[in-house]
């Protein structure tokens, strides 16, 4: 008959002694040893270490405070007001700015934009129509120009004439080309703004806010071409075959007289009263400010001005 085992080989735990010695040395290794548990980590925000960014953080621009609490009031008569500071996009002061108001001849900045996406500067266009109204650079029907100088036309001498002519050399002609404005202005976002002509006509469908201004200003700028243009005081342009020569005079007469302006665009009817929209850039800030319906356009932008750059001063934020 077989012995016992327990009783041949004795207790159990003396033949394992090693293994069970092994266990319990491992056990108090793990029960002494730090946590490094990604997830027990994370619990803790005095412990999360994020892993870097991928790609460079941009800089914050420096931000617009007003030190003295002060706003333009009654001294401003326009309707609608925007200033915007562009480069931390902070508006400085608005009033009425998603008020519906007539845009006058601002309206060029985005029929300049419509003709630079679908146009070469040196493509040549025939003069057709130039039965306008207001504001014309005097072009001659017949008369061959360039893209280029109908675009100085259109934003240095704000000539009806001009934009009125790049619009009837898209496909399908004016209708076509007011179409893609508005299909344009979907695209920068002016949500409150539709457009009836290329020029600027007051016309029930043809309405901007001040806000939707001062925003394709900012696009209008983006674009070296206009940004170049607007900003060029007089000009004197003529057709492909020198035959016809137009001298062409900026309508803003802030140009050259008050420090750091740039453009962009004025504007005028019965209807709209007197608009303008200004940049200008100081100390390396760039200001855009609108104002529409306004009894003194140039004045009021100029106290405008003057209003920002004496009660502004930009703060450098400091990333924590």
């Amino acid at each position: 008959m077989a012995k016992n085992k327990t009783a041949q080989y004795g207790p159990w735990w003396k033949a394992s002694w090693e293994k069970i010695l092994f266990l319990i040395l491992l056990a108090a290794f793990v029960l002494i040893s730090p946590g490094q548990n990604i997830y027990l980590l994370a619990q803790s925000p005095d412990t999360v270490v994020l892993p870097p960014w991928p790609f460079a953080v941009p800089t914050p621009a420096p931000y617009p405070v007003n030190q003295t609490g002060w706003y333009p009031g009654t001294e401003i008569t326009a309707t609608g007001v925007v200033v915007l500071d562009i480069d931390s996009g902070v508006y400085l002061f608005k009033r009425n700015e998603t008020m519906t108001l007539s845009p006058a001849s601002t309206t060029k900045l985005l029929t300049a934009l419509v003709a630079l996406e679908n146009y070469n500067l040196d493509d040549i266009v025939t003069i057709k129509n130039t039965a306008n109204n207001g504001q014309v650079m005097g072009l001659v029907p017949g008369e061959r120009m360039t893209v280029e100088n109908l675009l100085f036309g259109a934003l240095i001498h704000s000539g009806n004439d001009a934009a009125w002519a790049l619009a009837d050399y898209y496909p399908g002609g004016v209708p076509k080309f007011v179409e893609a404005m508005n299909q344009k202005a979907k695209e920068l976002h002016l949500t409150s703004s539709t457009f009836a002509n290329p020029v600027g006509y007051d016309d029930p469908g043809h309405k901007m806010t001040p806000m939707d201004l001062a925003l394709l200003g900012e696009a209008a700028l983006d674009n070296t071409v206009i940004a170049k243009m607007v900003a060029i005081p007089e000009i004197t342009i003529s057709d492909v075959t020198h035959t016809y020569f137009h001298p062409l005079r900026n309508v803003n007469t802030l140009l050259g007289k008050i420090p750091g302006v740039g453009g962009i665009k004025t504007g005028w009817t019965e209807e709209a009263g007197e608009n303008l929209i200004t940049l200008v850039e100081r100390g390396g800030h760039r200001v855009i400010t609108v104002v529409l319906h306004s009894q003194d356009r140039f004045g009021e932008t100029s106290r405008l001005i003057d209003w920002v750059f004496g009660n502004y001063r930009w703060e450098e934020l400091q990333p924590e």
